[in-house]
């Protein structure tokens, strides 16, 4: 899902293009390394597909996404397949391997598939505030997805105490994804995979990020960038091996896909508060859904 936004130059100083972002572009690799990222497809009021987006599990039945995935829709789907769509037929609309868009494929339900009719939004309006977007959302499964690792959430104020202790230019993210690989006029590649890609801590405070955004730059040699589809994906802070979720991809700046990345923080005491509340009054919720956060 990536929906065009136009930030007004009165606020910004500038005139920009901003995007829910969606796959991950650049010096990209297949992403086995995080199995807890899924490919999660949401549905209208009706029970039609409306649109994809990724996002990762925190324990077995909390899995966080982007407050404009969940925006809209009213039920979800959740594939954890590396190649959740791999095989998609446009003929069809259909993966006739995993089921994506439309069902979990015979003998994965609650194993590598789920479904949800518990989606919480953190209050994401359209971008409406910016840059305090409030762009985080929590799908709560039906099925418990047991896995030997989840995703685990930065402390509050991580991301501030890293800027602060080394030049910005050392710190590494990895961002993962289903989205686009790449989005010009005249061609676009999607191979609905989860791909993982390295970028570079760019700003914490312009007037884009103020604290609330992780702005990076996935453009040059041996980086990668988001497009659409990889909104609500993890960004986790350091190298591919890293579980650590300080963000979650939100919008791009400029078109195709080639601009700098920008993704919502969730190491704040605000969105912490808001998951774990979330997660304690759900209803689908299970004994075993204890959010992990740790101190870097």
């Amino acid at each position: 899902m990536r929906k065009l936004v136009v930030l007004l130059a009165v606020v910004l100083g500038m005139l920009a293009t901003a995007m829910p972002a969606g796959a991950i572009t650049g010096d990209y690799v297949e992403d086995f390394e995080h199995p807890f990222v899924g490919l999660v497809v949401f549905y209208d009021e009706n029970g039609e597909f409306s649109h994809r987006c990724s996002g990762s599990l925190l324990s077995p039945s909390v899995f966080l996404t982007a407050g404009h995935c969940i925006e809209d829709a009213t039920s979800a789907r959740v594939y954890f397949q590396q190649d959740a769509g791999a095989n998609y037929d446009p003929e069809t609309e259909l993966d006739s391997v995993t089921g994506y868009p439309e069902y979990c494929a015979k003998g994965t339900l609650g194993k590598i598939c789920a479904t949800s009719d518990e989606l919480y939004n953190y209050g994401f309006d359209d971008f409406a505030g910016f840059p305090d977007t409030h762009d985080v959302g929590l799908v709560i499964l039906d099925q418990p997805i047991k896995l030997p690792e989840y995703g685990v959430l930065a402390a509050p104020g991580t991301l501030d105490t890293l800027a602060e202790q080394q030049a910005k230019q050392e710190i590494t993210f990895t961002s993962s994804g289903y989205g686009l690989s790449e989005s010009n006029p005249v061609h676009v590649t999607s191979f609905r995979e989860r791909l993982m890609a390295e970028s570079r801590l760019t700003n914490l405070g312009n007037a884009l990020t103020d604290g609330y955004n992780l702005q990076t730059n996935g453009n040059g040699s041996d980086r990668g960038g988001t497009c659409s589809g990889d909104s609500g994906g993890p960004v986790f802070y350091g190298d591919s091996t890293s579980n650590t979720i300080v963000a979650v991809t939100s919008f791009g700046q400029n078109a195709y896909c080639r601009g700098v990345d920008f993704s919502y923080r969730t190491d704040t005491q605000e969105v912490i508060d808001w998951i774990l509340a979330t997660v304690e009054s759900s209803t689908a919720r299970k004994e075993a859904d204890r959010i992990q956060i740790v101190t870097l």
